[in-house]
């Protein structure tokens, strides 16, 4: 029997991908859940396996190619025994230049449609007409550039945006270009095409810091016992299979301070002027990865010890950057932690991830002289960074949640009591 396997459902408001590489060929012997392609969407990288096991006859996609919900990836001959051991690697078909493929692949964008009443019958998919209803925008007034007119998110995107800039005409949507000089004339370039990973996080920052008025507070904590509260307690958590970090820690503060500072837990409604209190707690950790910065989310912080987060965030990193995280994994965050400490610098102005309302920037911690009661003593001293949307957050909450963050931080035997 052929049967046929589609690219499954990836996550709310994500219908599309681009194939990477494709990981099979007609003739092989599969087994079920073996991963078939690699698959970029706007939100992660990962592997989509296949829901049958046999033989491949039939391969209906190539590297650089955008693929819906629904498309049928390849035709598997059932009535075939899966192999017990993988194949040699020197069987699968050779890699592709992804990058370059990617841009000669994907087709010129189509030409948007007029501009239609609001109210009118229009060609969206459930998931696009979400999107539309969270933005406050009627799904009538988008022009769509699909099919027949049909409404993608990235129109809906766009026709947001022109919003937001206040210009509505659709040719507004591009951004102005300036001429670039000819860099080859004063010595060799190399042109590298961006992923659609790191367009997508240039759009959302560009977005992000356009529209926002955010502003950047900073202050220091005296991690000292902190970390010999780390030091006491390592081996236990690696025992569990965790890390016991700064990160971890601080992500376990957090969530406690949001329950004290709901405006930080909050994200802003445009469309109706509203704000949204939150009340649960999920804490969104930047992680660096080859593929640029990615921001998977733990849910329910306020649920987890500290134990059972290092773990849980040593793992959740670890399938980031293996490529094994999924869209759902990527989304739902309330509040954003970024760690650059395992890197160098101390302060930085990190831009909010939208639609949350606030970030904490972590540098790295050093040991700096401190006078203590007549006394200078030598002390761990973490740089933090808190920015924050402006029309959500005063200047004196920021400073009153900087200031029970780094107490949090500065007391861990407290912290321990409460858990």
């Amino acid at each position: 029997m052929i049967k046929e396997v589609h690219l499954p459902e990836i996550s709310e408001n994500v219908e599309t991908g681009d194939v990477i590489e494709v990981l099979v060929a007609v003739g092989d012997v599969i087994e079920q859940e073996q991963s078939i392609v690699e698959l970029e969407t706007e939100k992660a990288t990962f592997e989509v396996p296949s829901s049958v096991a046999g033989r491949v006859v039939e391969v209906n996609v190539k590297a650089g190619q955008k693929i819906n919900v629904g498309h049928v990836i390849i035709k598997v001959e059932t009535e075939v025994a899966a192999p017990v051991a993988e194949a040699p690697a020197e069987q699968k078909p050779p890699a592709v230049e992804k990058e370059h493929v990617i841009e000669q692949a994907r087709p010129e964008p189509a030409v948007a449609q007029p501009i239609r009443r609001p109210g009118k019958q229009v060609a969206a998919s459930p998931s696009v007409r979400q999107l539309a209803r969270e933005l406050g925008i009627d799904v009538g007034m988008v022009a769509g550039t699909g099919p027949g007119g049909r409404i993608s998110q990235d129109d809906v995107k766009n026709y947001a945006m022109r919003i937001v800039t206040g210009a509505l005409a659709p040719a507004a949507v591009a951004p102005v270009m300036r001429a670039l000089p000819d860099f080859s004339k004063l010595g060799e370039i190399e042109r590298q095409a961006m992923s659609t990973t790191r367009k997508v996080i240039a759009e959302n920052l560009s977005a992000t810091w356009s529209s926002i008025p955010q502003v950047t507070q900073q202050g220091t904590a005296d991690i000292t016992e902190l970390l010999e509260f780390r030091r006491e307690y390592a081996k236990q958590v690696e025992e569990a299979g965790g890390r016991l970090t700064v990160t971890s820690m601080l992500v376990k503060v957090v969530a406690s301070g949001l329950k004290v500072f709901p405006k930080f837990n909050a994200s802003v409604d445009e469309g109706r002027n509203e704000i949204i209190l939150k009340k649960y707690y999920n804490i969104s950790v930047a992680v660096d990865t080859d593929r640029g910065l990615l921001v998977p989310v733990i849910r329910d912080v306020d649920k987890k010890n500290i134990l059972q987060l290092s773990v849980e965030l040593n793992e959740l990193a670890r399938k980031t950057r293996d490529k094994k995280v999924q869209p759902p994994d990527l989304a739902g965050g309330n509040f954003t932690v970024s760690n650059l400490g395992g890197i160098a610098g101390t302060y930085f102005s990190p831009i909010l991830n939208w639609p949350e309302v606030a970030i904490l920037g972590i540098g790295r911690a050093a040991e700096q002289p401190v006078y203590i009661d007549g006394h200078i003593q030598p002390r761990s001293i973490l740089p933090l960074s808190l920015s924050y949307d402006h029309r959500v957050i005063d200047g004196a909450d920021g400073a009153r949640f900087l200031k029970w963050i780094i107490q949090s931080l500065e007391e861990p035997f407290l912290l321990a009591m409460k858990e």
